[in-house]
Parts: structure tokens; sequence; C-alpha cells
């Protein structure tokens, strides 16, 4: 039994093998429609029981359609549905219960510490499906993307353009680990988690961390931007759109790269703010293979954990 909560906890080897297996599977596949299974269906029998605190359109959708395609079946739970969050239930005795009733959890909630509370009390694996911290499967995803577009992510030069959010920390946690150089692109105020971004340069992570744009995306293999308001921000939004504006990934900027860079967006995208429609729609853009891997690259995941 495995947990995948961060990508810090995983060995190299252990993230190598989810990326590859995540290809293998979708190399097999092939052109078989979404509603059919694997032929092997893996986890047939097994149930995944889903907790969403947060909204979500691909972490839901990919999830459910990785679960079956994996031959498993799968329970879809929103925050409003059951008793975690109302402060009526402890999470202790919330984990036991759904210990009883399925063989994975996968939880998308605003608190990373809920998370490790739920890991403490679980008699079986738990994914983070995303936290206020971390986005770990995104990461797995745009790993795979990248490199079914450029080949082996080591080595090569990624860059971040934005908000250093909870996928920002994600990406230095996997920089680490994968051995790719990583540049950052944001303002004093919006950088990533000081703890992350410290332990990277212990492990002497080929880390840059600049308020200048152009600089972080000199001879950058891709650029990645996010949301510059996330869900649950608060404060001035406006103040912050205003700050970040100059880190809008737009045709100046993508040229500022290699000229064969890749662009990537986690998706839901604001066109128009963190990236302009003439990159989210252009040649170098891989939102829509990025968004189609989370199904494979999550399969993959389940399969690591329940193994």
């Amino acid at each position: 039994m495995n947990n995948f909560i961060n990508i810090s906890d995983l060995s190299k080897n252990e993230l190598r093998s989810i990326i590859d297996g995540a290809k293998k599977r979708k190399s097999e596949r092939g052109k078989k429609p979404n509603s059919q299974p694997d032929t092997d269906q893996p986890i047939k029998g097994k149930t995944m029981i889903m907790l969403f605190a947060k909204p979500s359109t691909r972490t839901r959708i990919s999830f459910d359609l990785a679960v079956n395609q994996l031959g498993g079946s799968s329970i879809i739970l929103n925050q409003d549905e059951i008793h975690y969050g109302k402060g009526d239930e402890t999470i202790k005795d919330t984990a036991k219960v759904l210990s009883q009733y399925a063989d994975i959890l996968m939880i998308r909630t605003d608190s990373h510490k809920d998370i490790n509370e739920f890991k403490k009390y679980l008699e079986i694996p738990i994914i983070n499906g995303l936290t206020n911290l971390s986005h770990p499967c995104q990461i797995m995803s745009d790993i795979l993307t990248f490199e079914e577009s450029r080949g082996n992510i080591e080595g090569k030069t990624l860059a971040w353009l934005g908000d250093g959010n909870n996928v920002a920390n994600s990406f230095i946690e996997a920089a680490v680990k994968f051995e790719f150089a990583l540049n950052i692109a944001c303002p004093k105020k919006y950088q990533p988690d000081k703890k992350i971004v410290s332990m990277a340069k212990k492990n002497n992570c080929k880390l840059l961390i600049t308020e200048d744009p152009y600089k972080a995306v000199k001879d950058a293999d891709c650029i990645m931007t996010d949301k510059w308001i996330s869900m649950g921000d608060k404060g001035d939004k406006n103040k912050k759109k205003k700050v970040l504006k100059k880190y809008q990934v737009n045709k100046k900027i993508m040229k500022a790269a290699k000229s064969d860079a890749i662009f990537m967006h986690c998706l839901p995208a604001s066109r128009e703010e963190e990236v302009t429609s003439e990159v989210m729609d252009g040649k170098q853009s891989v939102v829509w293979l990025q968004a189609f891997n989370r199904i494979h690259a999550q399969k993959s995941i389940i399969e690591w954990c329940i193994k």
C-alpha cells in the first residue's frame, strides 16, 4: 500500500515507474473509447472514494475515467454531502469509516494538514487530488506531456511565470527528483513556499527564482503558468492581477524562449490575463494533450498506490 501525497515523498525510481507505466498503458489502449476498460482491468472489484471539498472539472472527470478504465468503480462525494469539514465528525472517525467502504481514497481540499491527518488514520491508500500547498497529480500529467512532446525531461529547462502557488510548489519538488532546471518568475509577495524552496536548494536543485520573466524564459524548453486568482484566494484580487500583469504569457514571451518551446497550463485558464488566446490556441500549446493525459497519469498513480 502506497500513499501519493507529495512528489518529494517518492524516490526518483518510483516516480519514473509511474511515468513509464502511464506511457505503456496509454500506448496499449490505442484508440479505445474512454468508456471502455483496459484489457487486464488490474483493479477489477476495487472501489475508489473521491472526496471533493473544492470544485473540480479535470480532476473529477479524469479520476473517474481512470478508475473505470482500470476495471474499478468510483463513489464521488462533495463536502456538502458528508460530515467532513462541518465540525461534527473528526477526520479520524471519517477515515476509519471510509477505510471499511473503499480500497483507496482521493481527496481534494484546501487543507494540506487534513490530508496528513487522514493518512494517520486510514487503512487504505490516499491520493492528494490538490491542496493549498501542492498538486502532485497535475505535475505527473505535465511531465508525461512534456516527455511526449520534447523527450526525457532530465536536463531540460522549464519556466514558470506568475503566482508561485501550489502547482509551482509541486514543480519544485519534481525538479529535484527528475533533475530538470526550473526557473520561476514571480513577484516577491507571491513566491513559492519557503520550506519547499529551501529543501530544493539543499538538494542542489537547479532552481532560479526571479522577478524578471524574460530571465526565466531564456533558453527554456517549456513555459508554464496558472490562474492568477486561485480558488480560495483572499484579499484584493484586482490588486493581485495588477502586480502579476507583467508575467502574462504572450507571443513576445514565447519568442524569448527556445524556438521549439512548448506552452503548458493546468487549466482552467483566464484568457487574456495569465495567457493570451494567441498562445493558448497556438502551435506551441499542448494544453489539451496535458488535460487528456490526466487520465493516463492518474491510472498509473492508482496502480502504484494499490499494488
